[in-house]
């Protein structure tokens, strides 16, 4: 028997779904008749549609895990393009490891998990998400070309929000990925943070780099992403949150309320909430937590929330389908919130100067 190489098994790649070649509305409509999840889906689909149609909402959307490499980059490019979401917090295998690796030109592969060889695959480089391979070798670029961005950049903390804004920079002067979520939010002005950056293919760029400049280094500050992302709740006020499974990115985005409070600005609890998910609330981990139990952190209303159970490849085309289609966001208007915060950090640099200067 040949012996079994790479090529044997990265084959047929991943297609990212368009949700624009499938009007939905009439199909989840229909659902509000039903029962179970089915009603629970129709639900959340029409909240979504009312964050759209409310001209004082800002729409925040959290993701976490493997999405991207599995199909669905082109739904949050569109949200992105058409006005559909003003931030994101995700965690970093989307955005780094899965969605700035396809914008380098890399693929995401149909594979298995009933038959894998989880020890060939290792010793073939390949990476197993479930039913998805990773050419390990590919990822390895991935992390060396953050490491590249590192070594360009002023050595100083930065947000994560700066530092992917860096990424699309990047991308744009290398003309890669122009149809990647990196590239499309730095292009129309969508923030991206991500609060646990180094817990992934960046962390082992960061790693190379702070090593090589032990002194003088590029750092993630993540209070500083924290408190971006809360100056975005106070600008915008009334929010709505989208999201995709759970974890980190749904609790940094729910907690800007009580941050916002600290801070002594009085602003609501998010509007609207929906939540896509597996997860069990029994176990007391965030991922499944209700969004009423969010309420009585003083972190979501409960008038407009929706938990939807089920899993996001199949609900996403269906939730934000019907948003696209029933088509409210063709009224929306840009908030450009990176330029926001960009202007922000100016009036800091301008203080700091300020201080030095009166300190000489």
């Amino acid at each position: 028997m040949a012996k079994l190489t790479q090529k044997d098994f990265l084959k047929g790649t991943i297609k990212h779904i368009d949700m624009k070649k499938y009007n939905v509305v009439p199909m989840v409509e229909a659902f509000e008749n039903m029962a179970y999840s089915s009603r629970d889906l129709a639900r959340a689909s029409k909240i979504y549609h009312q964050m759209l149609s409310d001209k004082n909402c800002s729409v925040i959307l959290c993701i976490a895990g493997s999405l991207i490499s599995a199909g669905l980059k082109k739904i949050i490019v569109d949200m992105i393009q058409n006005k559909m979401v003003d931030a994101i917090v995700s965690n970093g295998a989307n955005i780094v490891d899965q969605d700035f690796f396809e914008a380098l030109g890399y693929k995401h592969y149909l594979g298995s998990q009933h038959n894998a060889d989880d020890n060939l695959l290792r010793d073939l480089h390949i990476d197993r998400i479930y039913d998805t391979y990773i050419n390990e070798d590919e990822l390895k670029v991935c992390d060396e070309t953050v490491h590249k961005i590192c070594n360009s950049l002023e050595p100083r903390p930065y947000s994560s929000r700066e530092f992917i804004w860096e990424m699309g920079k990047w991308l744009e002067k290398n003309k890669k990925g122009k149809d990647s979520v990196v590239y499309n939010a730095y292009k129309y002005g969508v923030p991206i943070f991500v609060p646990a950056f180094s817990d992934c293919s960046a962390g082992f760029g960061f790693v190379a780099h702070q090593t090589e400049h032990p002194t003088a280094h590029v750092s993630i500050d993540s209070a500083k992403d924290f408190l971006e992302l809360t100056k975005i709740k106070i600008k915008a006020k009334e929010t709505g949150l989208m999201m995709f499974s759970g974890g980190v990115p749904k609790n940094f985005a729910q907690d800007t309320v009580v941050a916002a409070e600290i801070l002594g600005a009085e602003i609501p609890m998010h509007k609207y909430a929906v939540q896509i998910t597996v997860a069990d609330e029994r176990d007391g981990a965030l991922s499944g937590s209700t969004l009423k139990e969010a309420s009585s952190w003083g972190k979501v209303s409960t008038a407009l929330e929706q938990m939807v159970y089920g899993e996001c490849t199949t609900l996403i085309p269906l939730i934000i389908g019907y948003g696209y289609h029933k088509g409210a966001w063709k009224k929306r208007k840009a908030t450009n919130y990176v330029k926001f915060l960009q202007d922000e950090d100016k009036k800091v640099a301008a203080l700091k100067a300020k201080e030095n200067k009166a300190k000489k």
